[in-house]
């Protein structure tokens, strides 16, 4: 089975033989935790345990030929979403951040751990411009955001070229980040603002003449939709005094 976007990073420690390794998984992918094993003896007894307190999630007994997984136990956590092979190794299907933790293999002569961190996927960076002339009327800037929403654990970056211009890292849980940038109209540069965490990334690309219009008269940029509701307000306005003064004639003449 192919498994996508899966970081394994393999740490050795001397405890009694034990075996870790500290495995990276973007939710919704699979991860499979292998056994190492080329064969399973007729008399083994695997278990593979979860958590802190090694609660029993899958049983194979190689002499009776009986896989058993416990799917009902953690408040059903890991219903329909394990699978074990010939080997005796673990797949964790769709996983969640409610499968993070560490797995515990146990069988007649090898005992092996492993410890899965998942990490949520990313949003792709929204950018947002807002015009404004620089000190000198000759030049024109066109400062624009790259937002995103709910992260943690991320860097969020501005990149001309590859080259980083400035970038903005949080740990926080659920946060959201913004990171402004200043460019010329007529710039032919290639911009990108990036965000990644530990194995991902998603990258949005600046398209400064699409953005970023040429701005005219007060400095501020007004895109398609801004124009529309502003030509709607100023109509409402207009129709709004018509009316009044209307309604004051009137009333002037009647006295």
């Amino acid at each position: 089975m192919k498994m996508a976007h899966v970081f394994v990073l393999v740490c050795f420690w001397h405890l009694t033989g034990v075996l870790g390794e500290s495995v990276l998984v973007l939710e919704g992918d699979s991860v499979t935790l292998h056994t190492g094993l080329t064969e399973l003896l007729e008399d083994e007894l695997i278990k593979w345990r979860f958590g802190a307190e090694n609660t029993l999630i899958t049983k194979i007994n190689v002499m009776d030929n009986r896989i058993t997984i416990y799917e009902d136990v953690l408040d059903g956590r890991f219903r329909n979403r394990l699978k074990v092979d010939q080997t005796a190794s673990l797949t964790i299907t769709n996983i969640t951040t409610e499968h993070a933790g560490v797995y515990q293999l146990q069988t007649n002569s090898l005992s092996k751990s492993f410890s899965i961190t998942v990490y949520a996927r990313l949003p792709v960076p929204v950018l947002i411009r807002d015009c404004s002339s620089s000190s000198s009327s000759s030049v024109q800037y066109c400062s624009v955001l790259c937002s995103v929403v709910n992260v943690s654990a991320v860097s969020l970056s501005w990149y001309k070229g590859n080259s980083v211009l400035s970038s903005i890292s949080v740990s926080d849980l659920s946060i959201s980040l913004s990171l402004p940038l200043e460019v010329e109209y007529q710039e032919n540069n290639t911009y990108s603002c990036v965000i990644n965490n530990t194995i991902s990334n998603q990258t949005t690309h600046l398209n400064i003449t699409q953005l970023c219009q040429t701005c005219k008269g007060s400095g501020h940029c007004c895109g398609p939709t801004e124009a529309v509701i502003r030509l709607v307000g100023s109509a409402l306005v207009g129709v709004a005094v018509a009316a009044f003064l209307v309604y004051d004639i009137r009333s002037r003449k009647k006295r």
